[in-house]
């Protein structure tokens, strides 16, 4: 999460002087969506499930959301849509698994507000994929 953060704050370093299309799109993205979402999720599930998500759960949401990232940008960048519902198709597994290890929490209010970023994220997926066919 932090290295995408670090890589939406250069791209926008980059992109913006040059007056790159998409430029502040993917730094947006990189920023909020690979980076600081990833933090939140992983910081706040960590804390939230009683146990830890086993090693090969916690590896397969670990990479089904940065592949899905990967392709989300790889796909908008080329204007190819279906690349992108690929992407967004990956990051389905991850929000799963964070629903699914915390099920059994008590977090109280901070459980709530995880639920609802996680909806959050779920719901705008298709929008965006929708919005990925209509700019292509």
């Amino acid at each position: 999460g932090g290295a995408q953060i670090v890589a939406g704050g250069r791209g926008a370093a980059l992109t913006g002087p040059r007056d790159i299309h998409k430029g502040s799109w993917l730094a947006a993205y990189l920023v909020l969506v690979g980076g600081v979402a990833q933090c939140a999720l992983g910081r706040t599930q960590a804390s939230l499930a009683p146990t830890p998500a086993p090693g090969q759960v916690a590896r397969v949401q670990y990479a089904s959301w940065n592949i899905g990232n990967l392709l989300v940008v790889v796909g908008s960048l080329t204007s190819e849509p279906y690349v992108v519902d690929v992407g967004g198709l990956l990051l389905l597994p991850a929000l799963v698994v964070a629903a699914l290890t915390t099920r059994r929490s008590r977090g109280g209010v901070v459980l709530w507000g995880f639920r609802a970023v996680l909806l959050l994220l779920a719901v705008t997926m298709p929008i965006g994929l929708a919005l990925a066919h209509l700019r292509s």
